[in-house]
């Protein structure tokens, strides 16, 4: 799939409708973490120095299509103001005279900010209407906010539609990391998903033994396999309604040729907790009253064996309870390997999902993957191979 950026536009003189992802963390009025805003910066500079005049869309919250005061963006201000170090002005909605008055006065080296597109029902809805409303503002449109692409709304489907349409900075490199990842990749490819349930990734799973050469399955999601293969796992969390679907997937991966690497080795213990007393043992050797919290050693050093044998990495989902040491011991050491390897410019790795950016982070190792999305239900329906309405739209 091809896409317009900002490099193919003109947008000198232009009103540019950017919608953004700005659904930042407040607590009494204040952002608590800017990263959202931040990652709008490199486009909206861009606008700016192609003599564009930003107008920004974002929604916050989930107000319902109803004005919800305590969801308004005007707070947002300062914050913007302070990483863009431009004034932003703000219009009191996203369509109409407030927002046409708005508009009308933003001057050049200005960024306007509307109101939370989500206070009108038409957003959610895709109402043909509304996006015409906003389309009536502007010239071009440039959707930056990946995170909603996944959503047909007014703002980032229905508007693309109506204007010159392109990709923001933020949006265009994380579409060119997903292809780089999933469309065209450098092989062998190798996958990891962890987490806690197999029922919330069946699209996914299904997916990627279609598409890669190997598959890492971890956290939770291990133990239903390994259940599925008659293997006792004791109190752990596992779907046991989920085996036989499991044993499906195992079946499927074998017809593509797909390698499945489940945990050999185990680390469990009876309680959970923070330094709980554990013990490794062989991956059919859980005790009846303990629970597998970790993968051991030997599955950790399978792992790292294949990222070194691999191209492209993708991943999604931690191989453990990573929240508590000393059960976070298996995705640090993955982790660090994967980073390691992309420093030395061996492998490509792309990571995604709120887990695993927290799990990445925590092991210290998210800075030298070769990119990482904050993006939670766009990045796993893009790895489920599903369209994104927010991309369709921009296709050239």
């Amino acid at each position: 799939m091809a896409w317009n950026t900002l490099d193919d536009m003109d947008l000198a003189g232009k009103i540019v409708l950017t919608r953004v992802d700005i659904n930042v963390p407040m607590k009494d009025g204040q952002v608590t973490d800017a990263t959202r805003i931040e990652r709008i910066v490199p486009t909206v500079r861009a606008i700016l120095d192609m003599g564009g005049k930003p107008v920004l869309m974002a929604h916050y919250g989930r107000p319902k299509g109803q004005v919800v005061p305590d969801m308004s963006l005007e707070p947002l201000v300062p914050a913007l103001e302070e990483a863009l170090g431009v004034p932003v002005t703000f219009a009191r909605d996203c369509i109409g005279a407030p927002a046409k008055t708005a508009v009308g006065d933003l001057q050049p080296g200005q960024v306007l900010l509307l109101e939370n597109t989500r206070f009108h029902p038409g957003e959610e809805k895709n109402d043909a209407k509304f996006a015409a409303s906003l389309a009536a503002l502007g010239e071009v449109y440039c959707n930056d906010a990946f995170s909603a692409a996944h959503r047909a709304h007014g703002s980032t489907e229905g508007i693309a539609r109506l204007l010159p349409a392109c990709a923001g900075r933020g949006m265009a490199a994380e579409l060119g990391a997903l292809e780089q990842a999933l469309g065209q990749p450098r092989r062998p490819v190798v996958a990891v998903v962890g987490g806690a349930k197999v029922s919330t990734k069946l699209d996914l799973l299904a997916n990627l033994v279609r598409k890669v050469d190997h598959l890492v399955i971890g956290g939770g999601m291990a133990n239903t396999f390994l259940a599925a293969q008659g293997i006792d796992v004791g109190k752990s969390l596992a779907e046991h309604d989920m085996t036989a679907t499991a044993r499906d997937i195992l079946a499927k991966a074998d017809e593509a040729s797909c390698e499945i690497i489940l945990p050999s080795d185990i680390v469990v213990a009876r309680e959970f907790k923070a330094g709980a007393e554990n013990e490794t043992l062989a991956a059919d050797a859980c005790p009846a009253d303990a629970m597998i919290l970790d993968a051991g050693p030997q599955t950790v050093e399978r792992i790292t064996a294949t990222f070194a044998a691999c191209k492209t990495l993708i991943w999604n989902g931690p191989l453990g309870a990573f929240e508590i040491a000393p059960f976070d011991t298996a995705t640090n050491a993955a982790a660090a390997r994967a980073a390691a390897l992309t420093a030395d410019g061996t492998l490509i790795s792309v990571a995604g999902g709120g887990d695993t950016v927290s799990a990445l982070n925590k092991a210290g190792a998210a800075s030298d993957f070769t990119y990482i999305s904050t993006a939670g239900g766009a990045f796993l329906e893009w790895m489920e191979g599903k369209t994104l309405p927010g991309v369709a739209a921009l296709s050239t």
